[in-house]
């Protein structure tokens, strides 16, 4: 038996299914410390989340094939490993841990509390397991609760009562805006309070598809105090250094970083996810229009944050209806970012559409079908400079409109990521002040501002017809946002939502119009998740749907 162990946590991004890759990386962090063991994220080998790739007997095949070769690496007595894998036994499927020491596997542990909301869907793939047992490493009882274990207490408690004296909880736990405090001051210090043991919050970084992981790794000591904090966004190694005294195991300070405040978490998210996803689905770039508007300004200013200005690629697309300002403003943003900007006039494909549909429109009189045009013009413009050159378009329309289905399907949403998916119109503005003012800590775009301020000031609009604004078919954004709030993210009805202050006609009008968009919102790209009901993974409506609460 010991009285002081160090423990390395691995704060890690994973590729979702490359088995090898992930495996080769762990080797290589565990050559970096001297630690006595060495503890990796959840499903660190497979990478998280598997989703239907966990059905696949080739993968679980590959991945005791890689266990295997990891479990080797530990006869040189060097660190243990504690490796997130997925196991089949008995014809069962489990989400586990696995202890590597030795040159073997000596001890695996199994996930028994299973998420099944929001992003997550492991009661569909995985089997609970029966409630753990400590694991003994160096005489020591370590207990291992996988990620949603310890956000109940019913783990924790068990793994207490049978002797664990110290919990160690690899995560796959995904960003959401004000999560940090519910993982460290709510879930972990309950945890805490409740066993009388010291915890270790191990989270993973990266994006993957649409969630991004911002790892904010930390520790809690017995009595609650924070003793290391790891950064957010990045990986990193940290030895933890841990000793037993009369009142039990205590991990010895370490350093403390602070994490994103408001909005720069936000961007930072936008800034991992778009990054993970191009280079992971290796992209050479982006192309994206730039209108001269703000959405696809701060499309752009992240997109360069993400990748580097020499991989963003900016056309503006103008119509008759474009005025002479916003070619300025999107000319003057392009040379602020430091990106390449085409400018490809549409008049030409507009006039022949016109022609082309003159004779089946002869007795209607010109409506949104014409400003739809115009649109789907520059969408399949932009897709062929895609096909062409191999840039992953991006879309640039916020959550605000794509909630009320201001945007048009096979138009302005065809791409192939949309970094504004999940952020309203309100946060897009706040988002833009905030860089404008200050250099992202993972960016690589200019410092100083990279949109013009006029960009910023002026009333949205899509321009698709004379002196068109956004405030012609929908609320102040102010006022539009706080009602799709009440509607999306916290599930009121009408009536509750009006109580808040807000005209009920125009209340019931938003609820409205965010159901009959569910069809196009179905069929739009994938983006970053921000809150706690991004449309797609979260919020999973019908889109035939009779219900409303008006």
């Amino acid at each position: 038996m010991t009285d002081r162990l160090t423990i390395a946590l691995a704060q890690l991004s994973q590729r979702v299914g490359d088995i090898t890759g992930n495996a080769d990386a762990m080797l290589e962090w565990r050559k970096a410390t001297r630690a006595d063991l060495i503890v990796y994220p959840e499903l660190q080998l497979i990478g998280y989340p598997p989703e239907d790739l966990v059905l696949k007997p080739a993968l679980i095949e590959r991945a005791g094939v890689e266990l295997a070769r990891l479990a080797k690496a530990t006869a040189d007595g060097g660190p243990a490993m504690i490796v997130g894998t997925v196991l089949l036994e008995d014809g069962k499927l489990y989400n586990a841990l696995t202890l590597l020491d030795g040159g073997r596997v000596v001890a695996i542990t199994r996930k028994r509390e299973l998420p099944n909301y929001g992003t997550f869907d492991e009661k569909r793939l995985f089997e609970p397991a029966p409630l753990p047992d400590p694991i003994v490493f160096r005489g020591v009882k370590l207990g291992l609760p996988i990620c949603e274990d310890i956000w109940f207490p019913t783990v924790c408690a068990h793994l207490k009562a049978r002797g664990a004296e110290l919990l160690i909880a690899p995560h796959g736990s995904p960003y959401e805006i004000d999560k940090d405090d519910l993982r460290a001051n709510g879930i972990a210090a309950a945890r805490v309070q409740e066993t009388g043991l010291p915890l270790v919050f191990l989270n993973r970084v990266g994006g993957q598809d649409e969630i991004v992981f911002d790892g904010a790794s930390f520790v809690l000591n017995a009595d609650g105090e924070l003793v290391h904090q790891l950064p957010d966004w990045e990986e990193t190694l940290v030895d933890t250094v841990w000793e037993r005294g009369p009142g039990g195991w205590r991990c010895v300070p370490g350093e403390l970083h602070t994490l994103d405040p408001h909005p720069a978490d936000v961007y930072h998210a936008m800034v991992v996810g778009l990054r993970d996803y191009v280079n992971t689905n290796r992209f050479p770039g982006v192309v994206l229009g730039l209108s001269g508007g703000i959405d696809s300004a701060i499309c752009a200013a992240i997109a360069a944050d993400a990748l580097g200005p020499e991989r963003v690629w900016c056309v503006m697309l103008p119509s008759r209806f474009t005025s002479q300002e916003s070619l300025d403003d999107a000319a003057e943003c392009a040379a602020m970012i430091g990106c390449k900007l085409d400018t490809i006039p549409i008049a030409p494909a507009v006039e022949a559409f016109d022609t082309m549909l003159s004779d089946s429109f002869a007795d209607r009189s010109v409506d949104i079908t014409e400003e739809n045009i115009q649109s789907r013009i520059r969408g399949v413009t932009l897709m062929a400079l895609s096909n062409k050159f191999g840039h992953m378009l991006l879309t640039t329309g916020n959550k605000s409109e794509m909630s009320v289905g201001y945007a048009t399907i096979y138009g302005d949403m065809a791409g192939g990521y949309n970094p504004l998916k999940d952020a309203y119109k309100t946060t897009v503005f706040e988002i833009s002040r905030w860089r404008n003012g200050n250099l992202p800590r993972l960016g690589l775009g200019p410092d100083g501002p990279v949109i013009p301020e006029r960009i910023i000031t002026k009333p949205p609009s899509a321009e698709l017809r004379p002196d068109q604004k956004d405030s012609d078919s929908l609320p102040p954004y102010e006022e539009l946002d706080a009602i799709l709030h009440g509607l999306v993210e916290e599930e009121l009805s009408v009536d509750d939502v009006a109580a808040r202050g807000f005209n009920r006609a125009t209340v019931a009008r938003i609820e409205r119009l965010l159901y009959i968009a569910e069809y196009k919102r179905r069929q739009a790209p994938p983006g970053v998740k921000l809150g706690k009901r991004n449309f797609g993974r979260d919020r999973r409506y019908p889109i035939t749907n009779a219900f409303r609460t008006s």
